[in-house]
C-alpha cells in the first residue's frame, strides 16, 4: 500500500511553487532501520488516508544531531543542526511532524536557539489532531478487546509531557489499555536514550531493556505499544530475550492504526 503512495520531496514542491501543510521529518531510524521503515510506511499511509499535504526532505535531511549532543559532542551537534536549519529555512518550513521522539525533542527544544523555530509535533499528537478534526476515522478494528500496554518514550513523556495523545489513539482501537507499574511521569527508560542505542551496555546485574520488558510482560499484554523507533527496538529485543515473540507483538501506534481495519 505505502509503496503505491507518491511521497513528494520539498525540492519537488518548491520547484512547483507549492508548500505542503506539514514537513514529515523521517529521521535516521525511520530512513535506514528495516524495522523502523515499517513505521514510516504506516504513518505515510495514514497521512494519505487523511489527505494531508506533506513532503519529506529526502536526501537533504541529515541527522538532527541528537546522538552527538547526548554523547557530549556539542560541536558536531551544532554543525548538523545548522545544516538542517539552513535547508528548512530556505524552504520556509513552518510545521514539522516526526515519528521519533528524539528528533521531536531536538527540533522542538534545541533548534530555536540556533535559528530554527518551527511548530514541531510528534506523530501521535498529529494523528490525534486528524481524528479530532474528522479528517480520519476508525471503523471496526482487529485490535478490539486486545490487551495493550503502552511504553512511554522518555523524550516524549517526561521530557515533553506528552502522555495522553498515544493513549487516546489506543482507546480508539477499542482495545484494553493496561498500564505498567512505572508509567507516565514515573516511566522507565527502554535503555536506548542518551545515545545508549549506539553502544554496548555497561556491566551490571540486568540490562535496562530487560527490566522494562519484564514490567510490560507483568501486565500480560498481547501487544506492547511504542511511539519511538528506539523503544521499539529495545522492547522487541527484550521480548525475544524472554522468548515471547510468538505471543507478544511490539508495534508503533501508527502501525496499530494503519492495520486496525477500515480507516
Amino acid at each position: 500500500m505505502a509503496n503505491d503512495i507518491k511521497v513528494p520531496t520539498m525540492a519537488e514542491l518548491f520547484a512547483e511553487g507549492k508548500s505542503p501543510e506539514v514537513l514529515f521529518w523521517v529521521g535516521c531510524a525511520g530512513s535506514f532501520d528495516d524495522r523502523a521503515k515499517k513505521i514510516t510506511k504506516a504513518f505515510v499511509q495514514l497521512l494519505a488516508k487523511a489527505n494531508v499535504s506533506f513532503a519529506v526532505l529526502g536526501t537533504e535531511e541529515s541527522c538532527t544531531g541528537d546522538p552527538a549532543k547526548r554523547s557530549g559532542n556539542e560541536f558536531l551537534f551544532q554543525m548538523q543542526a545548522m545544516t538542517n536549519i539552513e535547508v528548512m529555512n530556505a524552504y520556509g518550513i513552518k510545521k514539522i511532524v516526526t515519528a521519533c521522539p528524539h528528533c521531536f525533542n531536538t527540533l522542538k527544544n534545541e533548534y530555536p536557539g540556533l535559528g530554527g523555530t518551527y511548530e514541531v509535533v510528534h506523530h501521535t499528537q498529529f494523528l490525534k489532531q486528524l481524528f479530532n478534526n474528522n479528517r480520519i476515522s476508525l471503523e471496526g478494528g482487529k485490535f478490539k478487546g486486545k490487551r495493550i500496554t503502552y511504553h512511554d518514550p522518555c523524550y516524549l513523556g517526561r521530557a515533553n509531557d506528552v502522555y495522553e495523545a498515544p493513549r487516546e489513539l489506543i482507546r480508539k482501537l477499542d482495545a484494553e489499555l493496561v498500564e505498567m507499574k512505572s508509567c507516565k511521569q514515573r516511566g522507565l527508560c527502554c535503555g536506548a536514550g542518551g545515545a545508549q542505542m549506539f553502544k554496548e551496555p555497561e556491566k551490571g546485574d540486568k540490562d535496562v531493556n530487560i527490566e522494562r520488558t519484564e514490567q510490560a510482560l507483568d501486565t500480560s499484554p498481547e501487544i506492547i505499544a511504542a511511539a519511538c523507533p528506539f523503544c521499539n527496538t529495545m522492547m522487541t529485543d527484550g521480548v525475544k530475550n524472554k522468548e515471547k515473540e510468538d505471543k507478544v507483538a511490539v508495534m508503533d501506534i501508527a502501525e496499530l492504526l494503519a492495520s486496525a481495519g477500515d480507516l
